[in-house]
């Protein structure tokens, strides 16, 4: 199978191979703009958007 670069994913479901997300995507930027993962936050290096884990 071919790789992707560590954004998706690859899960069988019913017989067929689907491509999930395996980071959160910005809110306020949209499709293909990935949450930064930090220790205790997800933040946007595009637009500053944070999002505080819960604890």
């Amino acid at each position: 199978m071919a790789t992707t670069h560590g954004f998706y994913e690859l899960v069988e479901e019913k017989g067929t191979v689907k491509a999930r997300r395996k980071r959160k995507m910005c809110p306020r930027c949209g499709a293909g703009v990935f949450l930064a993962e930090h220790e205790d936050r997800y933040s946007c290096g595009k637009c500053g958007y944070t999002e505080f884990r819960k604890q």
